[in-house]
């Protein structure tokens, strides 16, 4: 019996809808999977949920699809954001990759003083992301915004929400009772340098930051994002 594909589908899903698969995708299922007229399919995203459909036809360029039910509707998910200082490309990629597995809803890509990369391929964040979310079985897909300075986020972070600062000065480890349950809460990294002695002190003074620190040694951005994402994720649960 042929594998199940999972794919992305921006479109609107609904049942009866007949339409057709990228050609990127359409590779995928016919040339990759080996899916044929008749296979089922599983298509998602973040407005309708993920669907069941079936393959119609396989053409050279084109696999056309209909859908047909509903298998998983849309949950309700922590509202966690990662900001963070850019960092050399494979450590972001994979940053970007395993934080959007373990659901982060936002991505803010930042720049700051000590920022060795100064731009961002947003359309390759983006790709990464719904690849990640494809494997990982997760339905809805996070943004990314465009880069911006440290100081533009933090002045306009939602009053109502939570900033936390991943802070080796920091002797806070417990987050319990200090999180909102509904309210947007981002994780803040830094740059491979760390944040210079302004920003730091322009974060710490914000109202809206927590500071916390996640272990005794120092951690590569990509593994503090992984470790912060996790402790929230446990801690808003446990909340």
């Amino acid at each position: 019996m042929a594998s199940k594909a999972r794919l992305f589908y921006s479109d609107k899903l609904k049942t009866g809808t007949i339409s057709r698969l990228s050609e990127k995708q359409s590779h995928y299922t016919k040339n990759v999977m080996r899916l044929k007229a008749g296979d089922k399919i599983s298509l998602f995203n973040s407005q309708d949920g993920e669907w069941d459909a079936k393959i119609l036809d396989q053409g050279k360029i084109f696999t056309e699809f209909k859908v047909e039910k509903l298998s998983r509707p849309i949950v309700k998910e922590q509202d966690i954001w990662l900001a963070f200082s850019l960092i050399k490309k494979v450590p972001q990629d994979l940053m970007i990759q395993k934080t959007t597995e373990l659901g982060i809803q936002k991505f803010i890509p930042l720049l700051c003083e000590r920022s060795v990369v100064r731009e961002i391929n947003i359309k390759r964040a983006e790709k990464i992301i719904t690849e990640a979310c494809e494997q990982s079985n997760r339905i809805t897909v996070p943004k990314i915004q465009e880069l911006q300075s440290l100081d533009k986020f933090v002045k306009n972070f939602p009053n109502d929400g939570k900033i936390v600062f991943c802070d080796i000065n920091s002797h806070t480890k417990d987050l319990k009772n200090k999180l909102p349950k509904k309210k947007p809460i981002c994780i803040l990294i830094g740059p491979e340098g760390d944040f210079s002695e302004e920003e730091r002190e322009f974060i710490i003074n914000n109202k809206n930051v927590i500071s916390m620190t996640l272990a005794k040694n120092i951690l590569r951005a990509e593994t503090a994002a992984i470790a912060s994402t996790t402790i929230l994720n446990y801690n808003l649960e446990n909340n």
